[in-house]
């Protein structure tokens, strides 16, 4: 069961229209309740938990005896002064940007992680030994067609990725922290959650700042991460775009459920697969070879502008060819 989030402002209108906005981000463990009295949030708190209480500034001395396990403030902009115990957060902005911070600003009590709320997440690996084969642009594909119908979270390894250059956002936190905070045995949903942004209706973690971040994480290391996630039940499906670990993707293949690999025509790209097949068998993990699908993708042709990008991959003849892909899938038939 998620943890309750009581919202309460000055302005009704303001708390319900969070509350609305908030509960439809699927990342975020929590539930967001509105409260449009202090006399409903005391009464619903004297039978309720409450992990959060975000309320209106000027009206922290009415909640202050509250059991809440944590209070933060809602700020329109005033100067907050330095010595206040409570942290403060600007009202007029984003849910997404709000609840970032509240996020950032929640004060996990050791020993109590969350728990999972759902079911552990499909995990599609996406990998190929060959180069210029239209991998992430199939990723992407998959990834909104798939979240039309489920909650998807796509992850991207790769270590010079162009996703920082096509998404919209200013990136708060990506995989470089998420990496850092895995390592340092510091993980839990409520910190990662703070990293997940939306693109149409797919969300995704930023790639990694620095290569220098992808190479401190072993590809043993990056897998039980991956399972982690996955653990938590908050997506349906998570689709890992795994970019150059070579030969070590297999252990991140490990943990994938389904495996599609792109793959060319070419001489060379075809040694390649080979090559890569080769060394399955020779490892002992001939039996990975079962879950790798290799596909042929048709040429996305020319996708020049990244301001509709999202709209030029929706409607080429890529995005037909996995929608053939996903109707072949029982667990996807509706597509």
């Amino acid at each position: 069961m998620k943890r309750v989030i009581a919202v309460y402002d000055i302005d009704p209108f303001y708390a319900d229209r969070f509350a609305k906005v908030a509960n439809q981000r699927e990342a975020v463990p929590f539930t967001i309740i509105a409260f449009t009295t202090i006399e409903k949030l005391k009464a619903y708190m004297e039978g309720n938990a409450v992990e959060i209480l975000l309320v209106d500034r000027t009206a922290v001395d009415l909640v202050q005896d509250l059991p809440a396990k944590q209070i933060l403030t809602l700020s329109d902009g005033e100067v907050v002064p330095v010595d206040d115990e409570l942290s403060s957060i600007y009202k007029y902005q984003s849910a997404d940007g709000i609840l970032r911070e509240v996020m950032a600003c929640y004060q996990v009590t050791p020993g109590s992680d969350m728990v999972p709320v759902g079911t552990p997440s499909r995990l599609i690996g996406v990998y190929s030994p060959v180069n210029r084969c239209f991998k992430t642009t199939f990723c992407l594909t998959m990834g909104q067609l798939l979240s039309k119908e489920q909650k998807v979270l796509y992850l991207n390894l790769e270590d010079c990725s162009v996703l920082g250059k096509l998404m919209p956002d200013s990136f708060k936190g990506d995989l470089s922290d998420a990496f850092y905070y895995f390592q340092q045995d510091l993980y839990n949903w409520v910190k990662i959650a703070t990293m997940v942004y939306t693109w149409g209706t797919l969300d995704y973690i930023a790639p990694a700042r620095y290569p220098e971040d992808l190479a401190r994480m072993s590809s043993g290391q990056v897998a039980e991460f991956l399972e982690c996630v996955a653990g938590e039940g908050v997506y349906d499906t998570i689709i890992v775009d795994i970019g150059q670990y070579g030969r070590l993707a297999a252990d991140i293949l490990d943990v994938c459920h389904t495996i599609y690999m792109p793959v060319r025509e070419d001489c060379i790209s075809g040694l390649k697969v080979e090559t890569f097949q080769d060394y399955l068998e020779a490892s002992g993990r001939k039996k990975l070879l079962e879950r790798i699908q290799k596909i042929k993708l048709p040429n996305p042709g020319s996708l020049s502008s990244r301001d509709n990008y999202l709209d030029q991959l929706m409607w080429g003849e890529l995005a037909d060819y996995v929608r053939q892909l996903l109707r072949g899938k029982p667990e996807w038939s509706r597509f």
